[in-house]
């Protein structure tokens, strides 16, 4: 069970082995080796190869995956990323791990079972007393003070200590080259397990609210409108799906992660040469408003 196939989605995406931790350093050893290397090497970066990725259940072999997508997250945040990675591994009648269908015997790929991305659901409620829960509660906490107002931290900390209302934390992490439609069969499959799990009374119960935490990014330099007045905030979600559930959150917030960026877990921020900082966006999503989400996800991400 823990290597089977469960749902194969198929989409456009860079070389697999050319995954978002090719760093600074790398492109400026590059830059040295001539200008038909650099020819050759911009031609490679640019193409477009189909790739056939399968969801499988999760497993103890995906914990450095796993946890290497948790750090692209939460990047030098204080939550123990090992023991949230344990969590999600023993939980693993709910959640999914992507992984290429298929490597070629000639790939230069070291790692025929590379973790691409993963999607699950925590619930932190019934966790309280674990140190990464109680870490990414005073995380969401703490920013919350320093980037919301005092109402919105108090609604925020309401939600937390509610135990007659859990919360679970909804993670759905990838390689930046993942094309987005495999978002919509891993949120599908992911709503059944949830489902299934409350039928038959696994671990995991129903949660009240969905706490997200999604990777952002805005323009480094806004310039203020023409005739006159505050810049507009505008920020741009690394998984696009994800505004959705913006969309339909009762609590959100962002703050900014710029003094934390390694370009090995999040590469280069800058959309057509507009340099972009990177923030995280915090939403809290009432469970009763998946249905809709579900029905724009399909909307959008059907081809």
């Amino acid at each position: 069970m823990a290597s089977s196939a469960k749902r194969r989605a198929v989409g456009l995406a860079e070389n697999p082995a050319e995954s978002e931790d090719s760093s600074d350093e790398k492109s400026d050893a590059d830059a040295g080796s001539g200008e038909e290397d650099s020819d050759a090497s911009e031609e490679e970066i640019n193409e477009e190869v189909m790739v056939d990725f399968e969801a499988h259940t999760i497993s103890a072999n995906d914990f450095n995956g796993v946890k290497r997508l948790l750090q692209q997250l939460f990047l030098k945040a204080h939550v123990n990323t090992s023991e949230m990675t344990d969590l999600i591994i023993q939980q693993n009648h709910v959640g999914s791990v992507i992984k290429q269908a298929e490597v070629p015997e000639d790939s230069d790929d070291d790692d025929p079972d590379e973790v691409f991305g993963f999607i699950t659901l925590l619930n932190l409620t019934e966790r309280k007393d674990v140190q990464c829960v109680e870490e990414l509660k005073e995380l969401v906490v703490d920013q919350c003070e320093k980037n919301s107002t005092h109402g919105v931290t108090e609604q925020l900390e309401q939600i937390l200590n509610d135990a007659s209302k859990p919360v679970g934390l909804l993670v759905s992490e990838r390689f930046i080259n993942v094309p987005p439609q495999i978002a919509l069969p891993l949120h599908k499959q992911l709503q059944e397990e949830l489902a299934d799990a409350q039928r038959t009374n696994k671990p995991s119960e129903k949660c009240h609210y969905c706490l997200m935490i999604s990777k952002t990014c805005k323009e480094a330099n806004k310039s203020v409108p023409a005739r006159g007045g505050a810049p507009k905030d505008e920020y741009m979600f690394v998984n696009a799906e994800e505004e959705f559930f913006f969309e339909e959150a009762v609590l959100k917030f962002h703050y900014s992660v710029q003094e934390e960026t390694d370009t090995c877990l999040s590469g280069r921020w800058s959309f057509e040469d507009v340099p972009m900082k990177p923030f995280r966006t915090v939403m809290l999503i009432p469970a009763d408003r998946m249905p809709a989400i579900m029905t724009k996800l399909t909307d959008y991400l059907t081809v």
